[in-house]
């Protein structure tokens, strides 16, 4: 694909340019024919210079952890439901949407293909990927507002988070029904219930 006139790319705001830069990210890794993942082609992909890339985000380890950030973020935001299980369930119901759009498949291709290759990307990576933290922290802070007591974030992670990441990972197919109501309720404690085939306990927020 040709690279844009750099007339075209002069016009647009830094945040143009980084929605551009993001969206080539997710257009290489959907498609299967396309060129290998690196600044050069992203750049080129987008209409930008590859040098911009560069400066604003110094290696593909955080651009990759901040299109993915950044594009959770977008698809799963932080409804407020008024209770814990609430918040927990939409933020878990939001997440099984995007996974399995071809997008949300890039992006947790996108994780994995993060895992830093330099010395200093592990610190890159890491804050990029504290803004998803703090996303999970507002939850919990919330349930705390009210009185209710959260499970630990690491806790959180390791039994809501984690499970639709290793799915993808390992190529398999999320459960058709009740999938994020069986984590959540096993989080909170309150997974007795039937498996995800079936209607959950107290499946409403």
């Amino acid at each position: 694909m040709p690279q844009k006139p750099a007339s075209e790319r002069v016009r647009r705001s830094p945040e143009q340019v980084r929605a551009a830069v993001h969206q080539a990210v997710v257009d290489l890794l959907s498609d299967p024919q396309g060129e290998d993942l690196n600044i050069p082609a992203i750049a080129q992909r987008a209409g930008v210079s590859h040098t911009s890339v560069y400066r604003r985000w110094g290696s593909l380890d955080a651009l990759l952890a901040d299109t993915v950030t950044t594009r959770l973020e977008r698809n799963s935001p932080l409804n407020d439901t008024g209770t814990l299980r609430g918040d927990l369930l939409a933020w878990a119901r939001a997440s099984v949407e995007s996974i399995r759009t071809s997008e949300g498949r890039a992006l947790v291709r996108a994780v994995v293909l993060s895992m830093p290759t330099s010395a200093h990307a592990p610190t890159e990576r890491a804050q990029h990927f504290q803004r998803r933290m703090h996303s999970i922290e507002q939850i919990r802070r919330r349930a705390t507002a009210r009185g209710e007591d959260p499970p630990p974030l690491e806790q959180i992670l390791d039994q809501l988070v984690a499970p639709f990441y290793i799915r993808v990972i390992f190529g398999l197919d999320l459960p058709a029904d009740g999938y994020p109501e069986l984590l959540v309720d096993r989080l909170l404690g309150s997974g007795n219930g039937p498996g995800p085939s079936g209607a959950s306990t107290a499946d409403q927020p």
